[in-house]
């Protein structure tokens, strides 16, 4: 917790992980800001929020009725379904709410929106104009019983053991039903799918792959080249030996110039040293 208020630990027991940190963001972040009530009417409350020592950005709420709906500006709570930095500020400091009301709790974001079923799937009693052979719709009905049968196999642990072995049962059954269908399968051949098929065959035959269509711009081997490209590059030639493929740097005469000098150097310094 970042925060001493009763709000963020109801929070943290009903969001998920994610959804958790963008509310305790705003809620930590509410902090920083102050509300001073602009207008007051029989109907709502009107408070302009703004950080601490400015003066902008203003960002207005309002609160309605008895001080649990609110509206702001930054319309955060339209677009995401998290209550603001602003509406959280308000609440903590002018409705002393200690609560987070139930009303702006999305079920999207809690812990236990899978464990809903799903409204938008069609049930078995209602009637679809899609096929039912089609695998999304078989899915989606075997999906809607296993919600039930599940919840059910989760209050005691005899009922668990009891769905675990059943569960077990139909499915070694399905895969007999599988090898079965595969060995004694037939597969018929109508004048539908013959006539399928040579429509297919025809249509591959007669279209074909679009004409190429060259790039723009001009052809690089068209375009005419500066004589300096088409100049043979020298190669570097020594300074000293006038070999080519070094340089003067290092030119292996050069190092033994070197230490001739060096030893002329000492043979006139020891001369000197005799003389004297």
């Amino acid at each position: 917790m970042k925060t001493p208020f009763k709000i963020e630990e109801e929070a943290a027991l009903v969001y998920t992980r994610k959804s958790f940190i963008i509310f305790q963001e705003e809620l930590f972040n509410s902090l920083r800001y102050q509300a001073r009530r602009l207008s007051l009417t029989s109907e709502a409350k009107t408070y302009g929020v703004t950080v601490h020592g400015k003066e902008t950005p203003l960002y207005h709420v309002i609160l309605e009725g008895s001080g649990e709906h609110a509206t702001c500006t930054c319309h955060m709570w339209e677009f995401m379904g998290i209550l603001c930095r602003h509406i959280l500020c308000v609440f903590g400091k002018k409705a002393k709410l200690n609560r987070l009301p139930e009303h702006y709790v999305l079920d999207r974001w809690t812990i236990n929106a899978k464990s809903r079923p799903i409204p938008h799937i069609p049930c078995c009693d209602v009637q679809v104009s899609v096929e039912v052979d089609e695998p999304t719709m078989r899915r989606s009905k075997s999906m809607i019983q296993l919600y039930d049968i599940v919840e059910l196999a989760s209050q005691s642990v005899e009922k668990h053991n009891h769905f675990t072995l059943a569960l077990e049962k139909v499915h070694k059954e399905m895969l007999a039903m599988d090898e079965h269908v595969e060995c004694s399968r037939v597969v018929p051949v109508n004048d539908d799918q013959i006539v399928r098929s040579q429509v297919v065959s025809n249509f591959s035959q007669t279209v074909q792959d679009p004409p190429r269509v060259p790039t723009k711009g001009r052809p690089k081997s068209l375009r005419a080249k500066n004589p300096k490209e088409t100049q043979i590059t020298k190669k570097r030639r020594c300074s000293i030996c006038k070999n080519e493929g070094h340089v003067k740097n290092n030119c292996p005469s050069a190092s033994r110039m070197r230490k001739l000098k060096v030893l002329s150097q000492r043979g006139a310094a020891e001369e000197g040293i005799r003389e004297v």
